[in-house]
């Protein structure tokens, strides 16, 4: 139920046209739907301006589908689920004929808010090498459909520093810019030194034996004497998406 169709309901309430178990029913039933292995928070587009994203791993493909449609049935908005697989698709697929699916950053979607994007203000998100693409698109897609304009740059680690600098350019136009980097996760605090906007840092599972799956670049990117630079969870590419794209529409 978005302001409008609450305030109708409201002045119906008022005008006598419905009575208190009618009003309190539709509240209480829009806030969540009980499936049974899930409660569908409906009431979160409007608590936070994007609907509730659906974590595919863990859950069964029938799960995964389901949840899919009731958000579908139930917002405008565009539609997220994150860690998607390919089977996971299919079953979407099924149900929500109009839902597509980023191999890359492992997303099933549907795309339908025509809410117009500010082009001059746009998130960058920088990757430090090609195996850390994976985690990027998941950020730079989550950004996107949550109504930002999103640009790339990948494989601008500290190995080659020249490639990050030839695209200083970038850095400065962006608003907010997000990095990916595994191994030892320097990248993010090269970046937050050059940059004077927010740096969301995205350490990767990518590395050898001593990354411990991401634990370095974690700890490294923790301990950043840059200022101006927040850290996600390893691989958390959604919760740097979600962040940045918060951060891009606050005026």
């Amino acid at each position: 139920m978005n302001n409008i169709e609450l305030l109708d309901l409201l002045h119906a309430y008022k005008q006598g046209n419905i009575n208190d178990a009618t009003i309190m029913k539709k509240i209480q039933n829009d806030s969540f739907d009980d499936i049974g292995f899930a409660k569908v928070d409906h009431s979160r587009a409007n608590r936070q301006d994007f609907p509730e994203v659906i974590y595919c791993a863990g859950k069964t493909n029938q799960q995964i589908a389901e949840i899919f449609l009731n958000l579908f049935n139930h917002s405008q908005k565009n539609i997220i689920a994150s860690r998607a697989t390919k089977e996971n698709y299919e079953a979407v697929l099924k149900l929500v004929p109009t839902a597509l699916y980023d191999e890359a950053a492992r997303i099933i979607y549907v795309q339908r808010d025509n809410t117009p994007v500010d082009d001059k203000r746009f998130i960058l998100v920088l990757t430090a090498g090609t195996s850390d693409i994976p985690v990027a698109k998941e950020a730079g897609l989550t950004a996107q459909l949550m109504n930002n304009k999103v640009e790339y740059c990948f494989d601008v680690g500290v190995a080659g520093i020249h490639r990050l600098l030839a695209r200083k350019d970038l850095i400065d136009k962006a608003n907010v810019i997000i990095v990916a980097a595994g191994m030892e996760g320097a990248l993010a605090s090269v970046v937050g030194g050059l940059a004077n906007k927010p740096v969301i840092a995205v350490p990767t599972s990518v590395g050898y034996g001593a990354s411990f799956g991401g634990l370095s670049a974690l700890l490294a990117m923790l301990n950043s004497c840059a200022a101006g630079v927040a850290v996600m969870n390893i691989d958390n590419g959604f919760g740097a998406g979600r962040l940045a794209s918060m951060i891009n529409h606050m005026r």
